[in-house]
């Protein structure tokens, strides 16, 4: 798995070029037209009493972003967990990705997937609220500034 480590990450990410970001840009429209980014399923046990477990079943575009972020590049090893900053920019309706830098768009985008690997949900939850798509305009307008 390819991770960037916080020593290296600003560097890495603003040496990329248009080109590497097309893979997960060119999931703006995917995203666009996807209704849903997951649905609800129960599973059931039977023993002598019957268990039900509710889960989520990921749209497979999550799937695809999720490799692609690991493949590019862009997932960062630091403590996304006590990321205060990050916590709040994700957690505001009204936070203007814009005006983020894209290392530190980076750094959300690493907090929602690895979060989803311990609280399975997560990221099509990011997905569903529009966070991530979001979060991808933005990084897409500011390559589009700097070319």
């Amino acid at each position: 798995m390819n991770v960037l480590t916080k020593e290296n990450y600003k560097e890495k990410i603003e040496s990329m070029t248009p080109d590497d970001w097309k893979p997960l840009l060119d999931l703006i429209p995917v995203i666009e037209k996807t209704e849903s980014f997951y649905t609800a399923g129960t599973i059931s046990y039977q023993d002598e009493d019957i268990v039900e477990i509710g889960r989520s079943i990921q749209n497979p575009v999550i799937h695809t972003f999720r490799e692609i972020v690991y493949q590019i590049p862009i997932i960062i090893d630091f403590g996304w967990a006590q990321w205060d900053e990050g916590s709040e920019l994700a957690g505001n309706p009204d936070t203007d990705y814009d005006f983020i830098d894209i290392p530190t768009k980076c750094k959300l985008i690493t907090a929602f997937v690895r979060n989803d690997r311990f609280c399975e949900g997560v990221l099509a939850s990011c997905f569903e609220d529009g966070i991530i798509l979001k979060i991808l305009r933005s990084i897409r307008n500011q390559i589009g500034d700097a070319s």
